[in-house]
């Protein structure tokens, strides 16, 4: 197959729209999340795992994913659990 037709493929695939400044900021929060759950492997600090599943709850929560704001949620009761006790 040529390249104009997988490109033309991938376009009837995806919608084309603009992201509203709320769906944004959500986004760039989640990266920062995802950040903070990547530095966090290093260190294992109960309050970075806890900030990074607030911010990726964030993100989700706008993105309206509820299976992902139930795993997050689910994580973020387990740090504050190992935090707290």
């Amino acid at each position: 197959m040529s390249k104009k037709t997988w490109d033309s493929i991938f376009k009837s695939l995806v919608r084309d729209r603009k992201l509203t400044p709320t769906e944004r900021l959500g986004a760039r929060v989640g990266y920062m999340g995802a950040g903070f759950l990547i530095a966090v492997q290093w260190t294992i600090e109960p309050l970075l795992y806890i900030l990074g599943f607030i911010c990726i709850l964030f993100q989700v929560i706008i993105r309206i994913q509820w299976n992902l704001v139930a795993l997050n949620i689910n994580g973020l009761f387990a740090w504050l659990k190992h935090f707290f006790f």
